[in-house]
């Protein structure tokens, strides 16, 4: 948001989708006098009225937060033991990449967000962002 504030500022009207993690989530809102209300990015100004904006932020290992239509959910993340936590890079890559799998197959977001979390989960498992197995995840 900081370097990248006014690129972000000109595609934000093309978005049905917009991930986030909570500092991310908090230096925008503080950039545009929107507090941390996640309703107020959903009102953002949108080229495309027909299909709704979707916030989604990440918050490590508290809560996902969802926000669509004026409602906001949350989605609890299954605890990790410390022991097995290896290295936090690319969590929020895999969490996106788990949910749009989900999106691209007209899932519903609790199962978008069930595969980002998944996805977030084993790569925080990891030493850098490999993939060591082939994917067995179970929606």
């Amino acid at each position: 948001v900081d370097f990248f504030g006014d690129q972000l500022g000109q595609a934000m009207p093309y978005a049905d989708f917009l991930f986030g993690n909570e500092s991310e989530a908090a230096a925008y809102g503080k950039k545009h006098g929107l507090g941390e209300d996640l309703k107020e990015v959903v009102k953002l100004p949108k080229k495309n009225e027909a299909v709704p904006r979707t916030v989604i932020f990440t918050q490590g290992s508290e809560s996902t937060l969802v926000a669509c239509n004026g409602k906001v959910e949350v989605f609890p993340v299954e605890a990790l033991s410390k022991d097995l936590l290896v290295d936090t890079n690319g969590a929020g890559d895999a969490f996106v990449g788990g949910f749009l799998s989900q999106l691209l197959q007209g899932k519903e977001i609790k199962d978008c967000v069930n595969a980002g979390h998944w996805s977030a989960r084993y790569i925080i498992q990891q030493s850098g962002t490999q993939l060591g197995k082939e994917c067995d995840y179970k929606p």
